[in-house]
């Protein structure tokens, strides 16, 4: 797989749908158009909206929103059964799993690669990816936590800042924007926010890697395209938060059995 190319830049902002609730119809579904299902708070979800954008698939993956407080009922029984988002409606089926679905999308659909051809690159992208549910948990963890920034919160900050220096040809995991990119922005532009805004903890001091990466990744357009107004956090701490939006290893799961 060829080393990736820069996206090309649109000079105009996507316009996008409303999220369809319970009362909404469905789209037509399985008519030969390839779907997105995202919402649009959701992390997981936009692992693959930016996959999507990234590749410049706007005219030929269409996003379709759920309103995971209100969601339709036709989503689950017609859609995707684990009534999760993200998933992808293509050639008559549906796939989901946030990660599972960027790798799809990069394969089976033309534009930049999301993975470099260097053997040494492809495997440090897979030992990130396994670490991704891990960095999430001692994050989320810490932020619902009473107290400081856990000892396990700060140990998988400096990972990432560590991670971020094993190549020297460009500001992100591999070097390069990549697929490990798009896996872990979504969280970390949240966590930038939940950690300064709950415990006063930036999470850039000391980390220049860090820094240097949230400072490019925001000049990405297929990025900044699907980032959306900060939900600051009075459902973080909620024991029911039903809003809170479903991914492969559900945050939901980690807030509720908090110790």
């Amino acid at each position: 797989m060829a080393a990736a190319a820069a996206a090309p830049a649109s000079s105009e902002k996507e316009v996008l749908p409303p999220s369809l609730t319970s009362s909404s119809e469905p789209p037509p579904l399985f008519d030969g158009t390839t779907r997105l299902y995202v919402a649009y708070h959701c992390p997981y979800a936009q692992r693959a909206w930016i996959a999507r954008n990234y590749k410049g698939l706007q005219d030929k993956i269409k996003i379709v929103a759920i309103d995971l407080a209100d969601r339709p009922a036709w989503y689950k029984e017609k859609v995707y059964p684990e009534n999760k988002v993200p998933s992808l409606e293509h050639n008559n089926q549906v796939k989901g799993e946030s990660l599972d679905l960027v790798k799809y999308i990069d394969t089976n659909f033309e534009g930049p690669a999301l993975l470099p051809d260097d053997s040494e690159k492809q495997q440090f992208a897979e030992e990130l990816l396994a670490y991704t549910d891990a960095f999430n948990k001692a994050s989320y963890s810490s932020i619902v936590a009473k107290g400081d920034v856990s000892d396990e919160a700060v140990a998988a900050l400096d990972k990432i800042e560590a991670a971020l220096s094993k190549f020297n040809d460009g500001p992100f995991f591999l070097g390069q924007f990549s697929l490990v990119d798009i896996a872990y922005v979504p969280f970390i532009e949240r966590f930038q926010i939940f950690f300064s805004g709950i415990k006063n903890y930036d999470i850039t001091k000391g980390r220049p890697n860090l820094q240097k990466f949230i400072e490019e990744v925001n000049k990405i357009h297929a990025y900044t395209e699907t980032k959306q107004d900060p939900r600051l956090p009075e459902d973080v701490t909620k024991d029911e938060p039903t809003t809170t939006c479903d991914g492969d290893r559900e945050l939901v799961q980690y807030i509720v059995d908090k110790d």
